[in-house]
């Protein structure tokens, strides 16, 4: 039979009843004669109430007990999956991460994935199995301890899956019916994508768009998996939700697919660094050490051997990046007058695959923000996306202008 994988989100998860509505769609894919293994997170909330748990009982927590903690949500939503399909007359049944077994590194609360053998889960098929529940977000190290994905983890192992059993698609259900151009609250023009390039979709994932996992994407690229993002929460078609696939797929799109932001940014300037070879090293490497993740980077012209180095990360590691540096600083490894954080700015990202054939896009972006009064801090470029960091009170002025100015609300 062929295979589908279907994911379920905690939201779509949340209650008995809504367990109920998910497992009547898996029942249709069934009667259509597919095998499906069903990815299932934690029921909403649980994760966040478990993670308390672990930190009012030791706020140094040894990671290994951490892990054997908070994946028993995704544990309770399998069985309770499995049973509901097996009242629907759906032959069903849960596994837990170290029984397919999903075989992953050593990192507790951020293991990869290294391999998902098929046998077990295969062998169950052919006695008639139709469905199997699978507890996401968790596997099991090579010490045989259960270890977890970091968040967001089911949609990893949504992924891992489908490229596993070589399944036909992995449909990824979630609280939204798919992919929109921007984020529907910050501007009612927004559009949902019939499909996304898988490019595309990572920039805007890694960016600040939510419906996706950035490693869940990709592992789909890599293994070229077609990805579907569809709502839980309504009736389906074949052509209902967002395919996320090759850019062969795509005939026609628009330059600009998508605007992304992240309002949870901090610019941090280094000022008056010594400009030698190897500074850059002598800065960025305490901060990856010490788990800052640097995005965009700045360095001004030089003048009498100095220069001033800006460099932007999230607001919640400010605090890491501040200590790293001054490390650094008593350690003679760099030598700087201050250090400025700015923890009232927004990333804003125009993304597309057709940034690279059409010249003047980013100029087009520069000016859209000019017009309205934005001043653009900061800015970097890829071949498919331009990013600029701004004033966080002119985000979602520059999210819709943007939006606006790249006419996001039309089809191609």
């Amino acid at each position: 039979m062929p295979v589908l994988v279907m994911k379920f989100g905690g939201t779509s998860v949340a209650t008995v009843d809504k367990i109920r509505r998910a497992a009547k769609k898996v029942g249709v894919e069934v009667a259509k004669g597919y095998d499906v293994i069903v990815i299932v997170s934690a029921m909403s909330g649980e994760t966040n109430k478990l993670v308390g748990f672990v930190n009012d009982t030791s706020p140094l927590y040894d990671a290994r007990e951490y892990d054997a903690i908070v994946s028993s949500g995704e544990n309770v939503t399998a069985g309770l999956m499995a049973l509901t399909l097996q009242e629907m007359e759906v032959p069903a049944r849960s596994w837990q991460g170290w029984q397919v077994p999903v075989q992953t590194t050593s990192a507790h609360a951020n293991a990869r994935i290294e391999e998902i053998p098929t046998d077990n889960i295969n062998a169950k098929f052919g006695e008639g199995m139709k469905v199997a529940v699978v507890a996401g977000f968790q596997g099991i190290s090579p010490e045989g301890r259960i270890t977890t994905l970091g968040r967001g983890g089911s949609d990893t192992t949504a992924v891992a899956f489908a490229a596993a059993f070589d399944a036909e698609r992995c449909d990824i259900y979630t609280d939204v019916d798919g992919v929109y151009t921007t984020d529907p609250r910050v501007t009612d023009k927004a559009r949902k994508l019939d499909k996304i390039a898988f490019e595309e979709m990572l920039e805007l994932a890694s960016l600040g768009a939510k419906v996706l996992q950035t490693r869940s994407v990709e592992l789909a690229m890599r293994y070229k998996v077609r990805l579907r993002v569809l709502s839980s929460f309504e009736e389906q078609s074949d052509e209902a939700g967002t395919l996320v696939c090759a850019e062969e797929e795509i005939m026609e799109s628009n330059v600009v697919a998508g605007v992304a932001f992240s309002r949870d940014e901090a610019k941090m300037t280094l000022i008056s660094v010594a400009d030698r070879p190897g500074i850059a090293a002598a800065i960025f490497g305490p901060l990856a050490e010490a788990g800052v993740n640097v995005d965009m980077i700045v360095q001004n012209i030089s003048e009498e051997g100095r220069t001033d180095m800006t460099f932007s990360c999230p607001i919640d590691q400010v605090a890491r990046a501040e200590k790293a540096m001054a490390e650094a600083k008593a350690n003679d490894e760099i030598n700087f007058h201050d250090l400025v954080a700015d923890t009232d700015v927004a990333k804003v990202s125009i993304v597309g695959i057709g940034m690279r054939s059409h010249a003047g896009v980013a100029a087009k972006m520069f000016a859209t923000l000019r017009d309205e009064g934005v001043n653009i801090k900061v800015i970097t470029t890829s071949e498919i996306k331009t990013s600029v960091l701004i004033d966080r009170k002119y985000m979602e002025l520059a999210v819709q202008s943007l939006h606006d100015a790249f006419e996001l609300e039309k089809v191609a």
